[in-house]
C-alpha cells in the first residue's frame, strides 16, 4: 500500500460533499469535501506501489481540461485504471456542483 498526498491549485469553489465508487468492488472510492480557498488537497491510498507519477499526470491532465474545485479529495484505489479513476473523480465533482 502506498499513501500519496498531492496539492493542486483550485479555481472554483463549491459546497457540499460527494461520494463515487466502492473500493470493495475491486475498483476505487472517491470522496470529495468542498472547502473555501484556492487549493485542492488530494489524499490517495493505493494498492499500486510507485504510482505517484501516474496520479500526478492524471491531475495535471484534469487541470488542463477543467477547473478544479477547492477542497479535499480522498481516494481509496484498488488498482483502478486511469480511465476509471478519471470517471470517478469527475463524478464527485459533478455531483457536488449540483448540491
Amino acid at each position: 500500500m502506498e499513501k500519496i498526498t498531492l496539492t493542486m491549485p483550485a479555481s472554483r469553489e463549491l459546497s457540499g460533499r460527494a461520494l463515487a465508487g466502492v473500493v470493495g468492488s475491486g475498483d476505487m472510492e472517491v470522496l470529495f469535501t468542498a472547502e473555501q480557498g484556492q487549493t485542492l488537497t488530494i489524499d490517495i491510498t493505493t494498492s499500486v506501489d510507485n504510482s505517484r507519477n501516474r496520479w500526478e499526470a492524471l491531475f495535471n491532465r484534469l487541470q488542463t481540461t477543467s477547473s478544479l474545485p477547492a477542497g479535499t479529495l480522498t481516494i481509496h484505489d484498488f488498482g483502478a485504471t486511469p480511465g476509471v479513476a478519471r470517471i470517478r473523480i469527475e463524478q464527485v465533482f459533478e455531483e457536488v456542483s449540483y448540491a
